[in-house]
């Protein structure tokens, strides 16, 4: 079964009941397990990557809008120092967001390599 961010199932998620006022906003976001599901099909179709991205988005759904706006624009060129992407990539993992804080790693490297620091 497919779920809203909510809980609720999706097949109840219907313009009736958007009319009645019985949708709130997590009703409509996605569900980590809906991207997991997608992450599965996407591997069964020879698409790590796409996976892969499914899944560092699974990990985001569970954060305030407010911090992965944070994140986006750390990750911009010439917003962050190294310091600044592991405290990041910190904070990240101890949210349990494991993948997205490789990302975030990663992308330092990749920054240094390219004078995109600040």
């Amino acid at each position: 079964m497919t779920l809203a961010k909510s809980g609720r199932p999706v097949s109840e998620v219907t313009l009736d009941a958007l009319r009645a006022g019985d949708v709130d906003i997590e009703d409509v976001r996605i569900h980590p397990q809906t991207l997991e599901i997608q992450a599965q099909i996407a591997e069964e179709h020879g698409n790590p990557q796409l996976a892969a991205n499914f899944r560092r988005a699974a990990e985001l759904a569970l954060l305030p809008d407010s911090l992965v706006m944070g994140i986006y624009e750390a990750l911009r060129p010439r917003r962050s120092t190294r310091e600044d992407f592991e405290a990041v990539a910190a904070d990240l993992e101890a949210r349990g967001a494991v993948l997205n804080a490789a990302l975030v790693r990663e992308a330092a490297g990749i920054y240094l390599e390219r004078g995109l620091l600040r």
